[in-house]
């Protein structure tokens, strides 16, 4: 059994920056969507942060217009846009990932970024597993824009981390030591559910809630805590 286990979200936690948008970006700029397609994703981002749009919308913003791509235009686009993704990452993260690594622990991705987009991150950060939201598939193996089961977001993050440790073996009270790394409120039902919950450059209900409880809180430019 591995010693401790670390999981870490993805946006504006292990990447200072939204992946959805970097991936609509992104194709944007191959010229595999049209010039327009940054602002309509930028423009549902925003209708989801006011509460006026729900997960399944974002996810469908992020996957639906790769269903007129072929399936090997995709997967040359996955590749480039991980190419391009090396150059971005954050060299913190990078080393609070590979600390975590060399203490032999469990490392997941845990996001409720579209599995699609999230798998590229879970690579360059040399992570073991991706647990986010899959995109319910074609017959053709592309995305139509709805979800496969539920969502990784809020009260079922939990729930997907637990899923992913039955399917080797483990469960989340196995272990002395773990570790959550998040941006968001949003995930408080996971980060109340680990021995170490830590807000990495916070929203504004999760720094409260971070103060309130104790939790250590790493802004942009504070040291990371090395792991136990």
């Amino acid at each position: 059994m591995p010693p401790g286990l670390a999981l870490f979200d993805l946006d504006h936690t292990l990447i200072p920056f939204d992946s959805g948008m970097a991936w609509i970006s992104f194709l944007a700029g191959q010229g595999a969507l049209p010039p327009e397609a940054p602002g309509d994703h930028l423009a549902c981002c925003q209708r989801f942060v006011a509460g006026q749009a729900d997960i399944h919308d974002l996810h469908r913003a992020t996957v639906a217009p790769l269903a007129g791509f072929a399936p090997r235009q995709l997967q040359a686009c996955l590749q480039r846009f991980e190419a391009d993704m090396a150059t971005r990452l954050p060299p913190d993260m990078k080393d609070l990932v590979a600390g975590h690594r060399a203490k032999g622990h469990l490392c997941l991705l845990v996001t409720a970024t579209s599995a699609i987009v999230a798998e590229p991150f879970g690579r360059l950060f040399g992570l073991h597993e991706v647990v986010a939201t899959r995109p319910r598939l074609t017959a053709t193996g592309l995305p139509d824009g709805g979800i496969d089961g539920l969502p990784c977001h809020r009260e079922h993050k939990p729930a997907h981390v637990a899923a992913a440790l039955a399917r080797r073996g483990l469960s989340l009270g196995a272990f002395e030591h773990s570790w959550f790394y998040s941006d968001s409120a949003s995930d408080l039902p996971l980060l109340q559910a680990v021995s170490h919950p830590v807000a990495v450059r916070p929203d504004a209900a999760l720094r409260s809630e971070a103060r309130s409880r104790g939790w250590p809180v790493i802004g942009q430019r504070a040291a990371v805590p090395p792991p136990v």
